[in-house]
């Protein structure tokens, strides 16, 4: 009850399109209810396959394992 689960899992393969770079220069891309997922060595207009690595309540964190 109370806050949603994030959308993603740990492992969890997607295909995400970086939409903003973020305070340290990482990619960010949105995906359901706009939950953010954070993904290093991106620039705004990718579209990259990622596995998400980490999930924390209000983001997650993505490495790009194909595509550019």
């Amino acid at each position: 009850p109370g806050e949603p689960q994030p959308p993603v899992e740990p492992g969890e393969i997607r295909y995400v399109e970086i939409e903003d770079i973020g305070k340290q220069g990482d990619g960010i891309a949105r995906v359901e209810r706009g939950y953010v997922i954070i993904v290093p060595e991106t620039e705004v207009g990718d579209r990259v396959k990622i596995e998400v690595t980490q999930v924390k309540p209000n983001f997650a964190v993505g490495e790009i394992i194909d595509g550019r």
